[in-house]
């Protein structure tokens, strides 16, 4: 693996983490609720309580990116695998967050936060289950 510092942006990265954090922390302090992604957006298609607020927290990570680019120029968007591809991936993502209870926000950033044994065993499940598929997609199949 070769790092290309050329284009290697470490201080966009670390701000853009910490704003994950902040915005995390902030959801639960205020509301009491993990800001689990997959958990909002079920919540907020299944209806309830607190759905403006869980509406909103969505919004602010659609409208994010529109934000970055009034500052700066957004990475080109590429995919490598076509638009079947793409529709597995998400049913695949899709139902690994119902089985395991959550997503990589809801267990890696709040779970983790929270020392949760919970979230650490799931967060190295869907990690080992990236790599393995990256491995086997580029190395065993060649893609």
């Amino acid at each position: 693996m070769r790092v290309d510092w050329l284009h290697f942006t470490p201080w966009s990265a670390l701000a853009g983490g910490a704003l994950i954090g902040l915005a995390a922390a902030l959801f639960v302090v205020l509301n009491g609720r993990i800001a689990g992604i997959s958990g909002l957006l079920g919540a907020l298609v299944q209806g309830g309580e607190g759905r403006g607020e869980k509406a909103l927290f969505l919004l602010g990570l659609l409208l994010a990116p529109l934000l970055w680019g009034l500052f700066a120029a957004l990475p080109s968007i590429e995919f490598q695998s076509g638009w079947l591809g793409l529709v597995v991936a998400g049913l695949l993502v899709g139902l690994g967050t119902r089985y395991g209870a959550g997503c990589t926000s809801g267990h890696g950033v709040c779970g983790m936060a929270r020392l949760s044994p919970r979230s650490l065993v799931a967060t190295l499940a869907f990690m080992a289950s990236g790599f393995a598929t990256v491995f086997v997609l580029r190395h065993l199949l060649g893609g």
